[in-house]
């Protein structure tokens, strides 16, 4: 693992992560021997949206069943568990954070999808797979801590079926300008390699991919976020939350990105590619 690496497995480090989530769900008065998959949504969906992003995501991307997917920086399972049990896709799970990985897998099996969703640890610029295993790929705010994208893109690439296709939701930049710290995906800017939709798009090309769809969801962020302010203003934070998983600093997080994301400086982009014939 390089220096950087190991700086982003830090910054998500937890500790104590599978048994946070479990004592949550004890307190939000769910029986942890009867918990679906849709259950997990509040707490494994670490990104702008969660799960109705997920879902919005999965219209654009087209899922299969029997599809073999790859989730790049699967965090804690949550999108892979919601396409296999969804759309009754086999997915492969991939990410820095060992402690990640580890509640990834027992929330899998506790939902009784361990046999369709695997999670391991690995680099993204690295990936552990045979070339062609994989019918699709996906990463869900993953390129923000990723610097050399044109690796990442050549390794998905090289895993990727022939005709496969790579979908990202990635915070992007629209406008110069410092980013305020700390955020969801990065204490300061040493681990934050935030670029802008036409750098992607050049660097998918570049690496054998064509770009089908591309979609600012900068809106769809600002209407989430007027959400988030009105279950603020009557009562604050449930049990159930990504607070769990971003710890003590979690409000600061979310409250820079959303200054951020608000001013016009970043936002939420979606690309649906396919590896170009």
């Amino acid at each position: 693992m390089t220096e950087i690496e190991q700086t982003i497995a830090r910054h998500y480090a937890h500790g104590s992560l599978e048994e946070t989530i479990l004592n949550a769900f004890v307190a939000a008065g769910k029986d942890l021997n009867r918990l679906a998959p849709k259950d997990l949504a509040p707490v494994d969906e670490f990104h702008v949206g969660g799960r109705q992003a997920t879902v919005a995501f999965a219209e654009q991307f087209g899922p299969r069943p029997g599809m073999r997917l790859l989730d790049i920086g699967c965090g804690l399972g949550g999108a892979a568990r919601y396409f296999a049990h969804e759309h009754g896709c086999h997915v492969t799970g991939i990410d820095l954070s060992d402690e990640y990985v580890a509640v990834a897998n027992a929330l899998a099996e506790r939902v009784g999808l361990d046999e369709r969703v695997s999670c391991q640890a690995g680099s993204a610029l690295a990936l552990p797979f045979a070339p062609g295993s994989f019918d699709g790929a996906y990463m869900f705010h993953v390129g923000m801590n990723i610097e050399n994208k044109t690796k990442l893109f050549a390794e998905v690439r090289r895993v990727l079926a022939p005709s496969g296709l790579f979908g990202i939701y990635d915070v992007m930049r629209l406008a110069a300008g410092e980013l305020s710290y700390p955020v969801p995906w990065a204490s300061g800017p040493e681990s934050s390699f935030v670029t802008d939709a036409a750098s992607y798009r050049r660097l998918l090309v570049a690496a054998g991919f064509e770009v089908l769809k591309e979609r600012d969801r900068r809106d769809f962020a600002l209407e989430i976020f007027a959400q988030m302010r009105a279950r603020g203003a009557t009562g604050g934070p449930g049990p159930l939350g990504l607070h769990i998983v971003m710890g003590a600093s979690a409000a600061q997080k979310v409250r820079n990105m959303i200054a951020d994301i608000s001013s016009g400086l970043i936002a939420p982009i979606e690309m649906i590619c396919r590896v170009a014939k």
